[in-house]
């Protein structure tokens, strides 16, 4: 599996995302992606990249796209 389908599979796993609506996909655009669902897909990534994010990038996390730029920042290309 690629990083970006690692990446796209946490979106689904942790929000229950339909995968066609993920390139557009905000924070809140969906009832799953809540607070507490916006921690259960913090926790996918850092599972599945095997790595720890900082307190600022997972409140700067606002979508899919930002969670591409943030990822970068653990060296984690998409």
């Amino acid at each position: 599996m690629t990083n970006l389908e690692k990446y796209r599979q946490a979106f689904i796993t942790a929000l229950n995302a339909d995968e066609n609506i993920l390139d557009d996909l905000n924070y809140q655009d969906i009832k799953e992606w809540d607070s507490v669902g916006h921690m259960s897909l913090v926790a996918e990534l850092e599972d599945a990249f095997d790595i720890e994010m900082e307190t600022d990038d997972i409140i700067d996390f606002s979508s899919y796209k930002k969670g591409m730029e943030i990822l970068r920042k653990y060296h984690v290309e998409l």
